[in-house]
C-alpha cells in the first residue's frame, strides 16, 4: 500500500513546486490545494490539485481528506484580505469562530493559530524547511564576497532591530546603513520596503538588507524568503548585501541567488547563530 500523499496548501510563487520535487525527489506523492488568486496554476498543473478560495475552508479540507492526506505543508505568500471580502462557507466560518481574536492580531498570532486549528482537525503541519534543505543556507558567505567590519556592524544592528520589533509582529527584514536603520519591513513586503530605500540611501558605502525569524514565529507557515529578484532590487537599492538566518530562511533558487550576488557585486550571507547571539547582546 502506498504511502498517503502530503498535502500541500499553494500560495504564490516558487516554493510551492518545489516543496512537491522535493517530496517526489524521495519517493513520496503530493496532492495540492492552490489558494485563489494568490497560487501560479501553471506551476502546479503537473501535480494532482484543486483550487479554492481563501475562506473556502470546507472545500479545502473535504479535498484534503478525499486525497488521503495526513501529512501538510503551508507554503507560498498570501495577502491577508479583509475580514469582509473572505466570505467564507459554513466550515470557513466554524473555523474563523475557533480561531477567535488571532483574527485580528499580527501575521503570527494568526498563523499560529491557524496550526493549531489544523492539527486539531487530525492533520500532522509539516514545514517547509524539512523538505527544502537545501534550501535554508548555510553558515557564512554564500559568494565570492564577504562582509566588511562595517557590514557585519550594520548585520548585527538589523538583528537587534527585527528582534524587538519583530516581538510585535513587525516583519521580518529590515535596512541597515552604517548604523543607520533606513527601513523595516511590515506589511508591505521586502521588495516595496527595498523601493523605498531608493531615496532615503545616505552618502558612503551602501547598506545591508537583513532578513531573520521573528521571536516565537512559526516557521511551520510562514518563514523568511529570498530570491533572485531580492538580490537585483537591493542593487538597485545601492545596497553592499544581503544577509539572513541560515537555517530559517527559505532562498526560492539556491545557486541563482549566488550566481546573481556575484554577478551584481553583492554579498549574501548566512547568520549562525553565535553571530546572531552577538548581535542580540550588541557586541
Amino acid at each position: 500500500m502506498s504511502a498517503a500523499p502530503i498535502g500541500i496548501l499553494a500560495g504564490g510563487g516558487p516554493l510551492p513546486a518545489q516543496v512537491a520535487e522535493a517530496i517526489e525527489a524521495t519517493g513520496g506523492s503530493v496532492f495540492i490545494v492552490g489558494f485563489q488568486d494568490f497560487v501560479d496554476v501553471a506551476r502546479i498543473a503537473h501535480w494532482p490539485h484543486r483550487v479554492v478560495r481563501l475562506a473556502a475552508a470546507g472545500e479545502l479540507l473535504t479535498a484534503l481528506r478525499t486525497a488521503g492526506c495526513r501529512d501538510i505543508v503551508l507554503i507560498g505568500p498570501v495577502k491577508r484580505p479583509a475580514l469582509r471580502d473572505l466570505r467564507p462557507d459554513a466550515e470557513g466560518a466554524r473555523i474563523m469562530a475557533r480561531i477567535g481574536r488571532a483574527l485580528f492580531s499580527g501575521d503570527d498570532g494568526l498563523l499560529g493559530a491557524l496550526v493549531r486549528v489544523l492539527g486539531e482537525e487530525g492533520f500532522r503541519i509539516r514545514g517547509a524547511h524539512e523538505f527544502l534543505t537545501r534550501s535554508t543556507g548555510q553558515v557564512g558567505a554564500l559568494g565570492q564576497i564577504a562582509p566588511d567590519d562595517q557590514a557585519r556592524q550594520d548585520i548585527a544592528r538589523g538583528i537587534r532591530v527585527i528582534r524587538a520589533l519583530g516581538a510585535l509582529d513587525v516583519g521580518q527584514g529590515c535596512v541597515v546603513q552604517d548604523n543607520l536603520v533606513l527601513a523595516v519591513e511590515a506589511l508591505e513586503g521586502t521588495d516595496a520596503m527595498l523601493s523605498r530605500c531608493t531615496t532615503l540611501k545616505q552618502p558612503g558605502p551602501g547598506g545591508v538588507l537583513v532578513k531573520t525569524l521573528k521571536p516565537g514565529q512559526e516557521r511551520r507557515a510562514d518563514m523568511p524568503t529570498i530570491g533572485p529578484s531580492t538580490l537585483d532590487n537591493a542593487a538597485a537599492t545601492g545596497l553592499r548585501g544581503v544577509a539572513f538566518e541560515a537555517g530559517a530562511t527559505l532562498l526560492t533558487d539556491p545557486e541563482a541567488c549566488v550566481a546573481r550576488a556575484n554577478a551584481l557585486g553583492l554579498f549574501l550571507y548566512g547568520i549562525g547563530p553565535d553571530m546572531m547571539r552577538a548581535g542580540l547582546q550588541g557586541e
